[in-house]
């Protein structure tokens, strides 16, 4: 089975660029797009993620995208779906920006890792960006499905687990028309898997999330990524802002 991947912002953040690349970019302001992916292809209606619930939509910060801003009802208008009709709904990792319309989704079974559903239940001090309330719904009525490592999903999408960012994460692997593609299940932007010249001359390869669980597992394992993918869809990358389709 092949799909095309479209791409929605539903949120954004204004940071150090340093929290997106580790020890690199320090001091340098920076604004991500929080992205829903809807992957259309299958019988079924799948998401990565469901973005943010109250998201700022602002000129200033869509030109710092270079794309437009949606609420989750206006980013699946745009593809002809209302959140009831939602069948799946794949999480990288759940941080609150990323599971902030959940509860939308009455009728979807929801894919998350056992080690990220630990972890929103009890948290590290150190990792804030956790709000169990985000899940409580999805949580209540069991529409939860845990997996426990690799597996595929449904014919043509598969999960990785890369605890890079967070303990559970979930990279999302897509075949599509133009090959593999990789949804990263942490957050990085194209910088991460292609470095400037001065630190490749550093003989990295590539550079961890400026957030991570551990730098040198975080390291190897976006090789393992990068190695098994055809295309590279960085979580938070500015570039498909303004992309319809990807594949």
């Amino acid at each position: 089975m092949k799909y095309k991947i479209h791409p929605i912002v539903m949120g954004t953040k204004v940071f150090d660029k340093g929290m997106m690349t580790y020890q690199h970019g320090y001091g340098t302001p920076y604004t991500i797009p929080i992205y829903c992916w809807y992957l259309e292809g299958a019988g079924q209606k799948i998401l990565v993620d469901t973005g943010e619930m109250r998201p700022i939509q602002s000129a200033d910060r869509e030109e710092s995208i270079g794309g437009k801003i949606y609420t989750f009802e206006e980013g699946l208008a745009k593809w002809g779906l209302l959140p009831e009709d939602i069948d799946i709904v794949i999480h990288t990792h759940l941080h609150a920006d990323h599971c902030e319309n959940d509860y939308k989704c009455v009728n979807a079974r929801f894919i998350v890792h056992e080690a990220e559903l630990a972890a929103i239940q009890n948290y590290h001090p150190l990792d804030f960006r956790y709000v169990e309330d985000y899940i409580y719904e999805i949580q209540e009525n069991k529409q939860i499905d845990v997996v426990h490592g690799d597996q595929e999903i449904v014919p043509g999408v598969s999960v990785m687990y890369t605890p890079i960012h967070t303990p559970g994460g979930l990279s999302v692997f897509v075949e599509t028309d133009a090959g593999k593609a990789v949804i990263t299940g942490f957050c990085v932007i194209r910088e991460n898997f292609e470095p400037p010249q001065e630190i490749r001359a550093m003989e990295m390869e590539v550079i961890p999330p400026g957030t991570h669980v551990n730098s040198y597992e975080a390291y190897d394992t976006m090789l393992k990524v990068r190695d098994a993918a055809d295309i590279i869809i960085p979580l938070h990358e500015p570039e498909y802002a303004s992309i319809e389709t990807v594949g």
